[in-house]
């Protein structure tokens, strides 16, 4: 690609261009008063050997105007464009192994300076996305690779014991469809969760406590089986957003609450409308959690416990993912009398449509 002439080029020649201009108008305004007065005092001829004199001094001036705007400008026009050569100068050191490089802007503030600390800023941004990436695939790699371990032990041991039964076939078939169902149910969080995260959804009206109610009868049966009752306290909670995504945060939290709480105690569903938003919790009551558990547990594939069948660990996450989405947050909170409270704020449906 053939490259025109720089910034600082065109700011210089600019600049000189304005300046021999308005020296040039400002001289010849004074040329034609000063020939108009000595028109009426020299004789003709002394008249126009002064204005010729004086033209050419002038002339000089303009030159001599001209040269010094040129060097002054030149200087001028690379110091406002030095934070400009700075971002540039940051572009090419940037690479995908190495983030870390910023411009961190000094002297005053002006436009340049905002310009820089706002780069510095989506910097931060795309480098916290990036290794979250990193961290997600590392995680997903591994989580996948687990279950087709097992699945290929199985059928290894089977295939080499030449004296397997058929009962012992049959249980190598059902651990490795167990398994299957398995990858497959963390397959398909893995493509709600990237689905959560691309920030394109529906926008229709939602009526969140009917989407409670219909979550809630989902687990029910879970919830009798591990003797946790189930509780509603639904209340108005009109949201805007994917009906379908509101769905399953709900389902996830209902289903924390159900595997992660006590025999015997209970899963309280709650939604209600707090001012602008619409405030949806679920409390469990279980062991009590750790604040440094707390505050990783949002996170792919993040759990307190990780014994086999206890979940993928995307639970969270996917709530998080599908509020940020529709314009809201997650917030846990960890009772010093055990369990859970998860909680989602959202902007009610008369505040996003206003």
């Amino acid at each position: 690609m053939r490259l025109g002439p720089s910034i600082r080029l065109r700011l210089t020649l600019f600049y000189v261009g304005l300046l021999v201009a308005g020296t040039t108008l400002l001289l010849m305004l004074s040329w034609w008063l000063l020939g108009r007065h000595l028109e009426r005092t020299l004789p003709p001829e002394y008249a126009s050997h002064v204005l010729g004199q004086l033209g050419l001094q002038y002339a000089i001036a303009i030159a001599g105007t001209a040269l010094v705007a040129l060097g002054v400008g030149w200087l001028a026009a690379g110091r406002a464009l030095a934070p400009i050569r700075t971002i540039a100068t940051t572009l090419r050191r940037i690479s995908e192994d190495r983030l870390d490089a910023r411009v961190r802007p000094s002297g005053r503030a002006d436009e340049l300076h905002e310009l820089a600390v706002a780069f510095d800023a989506m910097l931060d941004r795309v480098e916290g996305a990036v290794e979250a990436q990193r961290r997600f695939v590392a995680n997903a790699s591994h989580e996948l690779r687990t279950p087709l371990t097992v699945m290929r032990t199985e059928a290894e041991v089977a295939l080499d014991d030449p004296d397997a039964s058929a009962e012992e076939l049959r249980e190598v078939a059902r651990a490795v469809v167990e398994t299957t169902d398995r990858t497959e149910l963390l397959l398909d969080r893995l493509l709600l969760l990237a689905v959560s995260t691309e920030g394109a959804r529906r926008d229709d009206p939602v009526d969140l406590a009917a989407v409670a109610r219909r979550a809630a009868a989902t687990v029910a049966g879970e919830a009798a089986a591990a003797g946790v009752e189930v509780q509603l306290q639904l209340g108005r909670g009109q949201v805007r957003g994917d009906e379908v995504l509101l769905e399953r945060l709900i389902g996830n939290l209902a289903e924390n609450a159900v595997r992660h709480g006590r025999a015997g105690g209970a899963a309280r569903i709650r939604v209600r409308e707090d001012g602008p938003e619409v405030e949806l919790s679920v409390a469990s009551e279980g062991e009590v959690v750790a604040a440094a558990d707390l505050a990783r547990l949002a996170q792919p594939f993040e759990r307190l416990r990780r014994e086999r069948g206890r979940g993928s660990g995307l639970g969270l996450s996917i709530v998080r993912a599908v509020a940020e989405a529709h314009g809201g947050r997650l917030v846990l909170e960890a009772p010093s009398s055990g369990g859970l409270v998860a909680g989602v704020r959202l902007p009610a449906a008369a505040v996003m449509g206003a």
